[in-house]
């Protein structure tokens, strides 16, 4: 298998890296290579946004798609065949600062400036998308844009206010067309094989190469947006020896609903699944707004965060209570599994040598079918979650006909309530039902205490979540969520945040 170098747009032209690691970061390749020292290192997990850079790639149709992401923790080869923009491109021709970088110095949006470059990336990606639909942003939605950026001194009101005026100067909208020229042709090389003193990275282009890449070499580590291993190499230093990359598989970032099925590509990133959740299932609109934040949710995947099988992961609750099934492929060779089977014990899976995750299946919703989730955390956003509950319910006349209620945080794996849902089958949606269910989660369940919270809290709390969803979901009088109160409102209903 031949090698060559790792290609992408930057600066304005093709640029070409040869020999770097595998594991190398953009960050790190930005700040020590091409001398671009805008980007700046805070937290280097993905956490604060001071690395903040946007990356452009070409969709389906051949346009630009531009999306912020951590530079910290995003493999440079990863780069090939994209374009990579950061804060050293935004000033005209002349010098003048960008609109973006005006309205932040007019608005007082910068005090010590450390985290100031990956604010101004950030709502430069919402520029250009609002530039080129005639459209400005709401508040809301710059605050939920700018949720993955964090500021220690300025506050966040003049960032808010940069960004609601920014679109006030004449507009500076990005001149895509020699960067789409550029990556057209660079898709029309053969996909990267890259080596170096630091190991192989592998970056097929078709679901079969994939397939037999990693039959050949089941030993290799499975890369998707490295949202969780990008910390392995930073944070815990470990070695990566060889790597198989499925960001370049079409396929698996395809989303499409069939049959009374929606198929979500383990590629897709967790942006574009949550998406194509909340327009089937209204009620996952908050957990989506609230699952980390849109730098990880831009790269991160859906296939990657129920693969890691976390035991605080907010995706799979949700997927287990929609009865979500995987579909997995080994070489030719396919197989489905139910999702509540796919989790073996603590960060163990079904998973064989050679194996990966090709696509989740999600039935789409029925008649009297009524869903819930709900995520506890000790901050409402970028944080992780203490419990995290995806409850459904499916009604047959004035009684339950079947009960899937899935919790997060309060075992070794994410799993059902398999005696919670017992005592509600074929029972009426009454307190008495409820208070059942609620004494038989205390079996179903010995959380452990750490960290984010003690098993006492825990239970209690997940008790509190199904009367929540008794409440909001009750035959007779229900109350809607707005009415309890649990976390403070939104500024604006959901729908136009988006």
């Amino acid at each position: 298998m031949s090698t060559r170098p790792i290609r992408f747009w930057h600066r304005g032209q093709l640029t070409e890296v040869h020999g770097a690691a595998p594991t190398r970061s953009v960050l790190d390749w930005l700040r020590e290579d091409a001398h671009c020292s805008g980007t700046k290192e805070g937290c280097n997990e993905g956490d604060c946004g001071a690395c903040t850079v946007v990356l452009g790639r070409l969709d389906g149709q051949g346009a630009l798609q531009l999306r912020p992401v951590n530079a910290c923790i995003q493999f440079l080869p990863t780069l090939d065949g994209q374009a990579l923009f950061t804060v050293e491109d935004l000033a005209c021709e002349d010098g003048a600062p960008h609109p973006v970088q005006q309205a932040v110095v007019e608005h007082h949006g910068s005090q010590c400036g450390f985290c100031t470059p990956g604010f101004v990336m950030s709502l430069w990606a919402q520029y250009q998308q609002h530039a080129a639909a005639g459209t400005r942003p709401t508040r809301q939605a710059l605050a939920d844009a700018l949720s993955g950026n964090l500021c220690r001194c300025t506050g966040y009101r003049p960032i808010l206010d940069a960004g609601e005026h920014m679109l006030d100067a004449p507009a500076r909208r990005l001149d895509a067309e020699p960067v789409r020229a550029a990556l057209q042709a660079l898709a029309e090389e053969p996909p990267l094989h890259h080596r170096s003193s630091g190991g192989e990275f592998h970056a097929p282009r078709t679901l079969d190469e994939l397939a037999a890449t990693l039959a050949a070499r089941p030993q290799a580590q499975l890369l998707a947006g490295s949202t969780d291993i990008g910390l392995w190499v930073n944070k815990q230093l470990r070695v990566l020896p060889e790597i198989v990359y499925l960001g370049a598989v079409p396929e698996l970032q395809r989303i499409t609903a069939s049959e009374g099925v929606l198929h979500i590509g383990a590629g897709a990133s967790l942006e574009a699944a949550w998406q194509a959740l909340a327009m089937h299932w209204p009620a996952v609109q908050d957990l989506w707004l609230r699952f980390a934040s849109p730098l990880v949710r831009s790269t991160g995947t859906l296939g990657g965060n129920v693969a890691n099988g976390s035991p605080i992961g907010d995706a799979a609750p949700v997927l287990m209570a929609l009865n979500a099934t995987l579909l997995l492929r080994r070489a030719a060779h396919s197989r489905r599994l139910p999702l509540h089977s796919f989790y073996l014990g603590y960060m163990k899976n079904a998973l064989q040598p050679g194996e990966f995750l090709q696509a989740i299946e999600v039935p789409l919703p029925q008649a009297d079918q009524v869903l819930r989730a709900y995520k506890i955390s000790k901050r409402f956003d970028c944080d992780i979650s203490a419990v995290c509950a995806g409850l459904a319910l499916q009604f047959d006349g004035e009684c339950i006909g079947q009960a899937r209620l899935a919790f997060g945080g309060m075992a070794a794996t994410v799993q059902r309530a398999a005696r919670a849902e017992a005592a509600l089958q074929g029972q009426p949606w009454t307190e008495a039902t409820l208070q059942a269910a609620q004494a038989a989660l205390a079996q179903d369940f010995a959380p452990l205490n750490d960290l984010r919270a003690s098993a006492a809290y825990r239970l209690q709390v997940a008790q509190n979540l199904l009367r929540r969803f008794w409440l909001e979901t009750r035959l007779h009088d229900p109350l809607p969520a707005q009415a309890l109160n649990v976390w403070p409102l939104r500024l604006q209903p959901a729908e136009a945040v988006r």
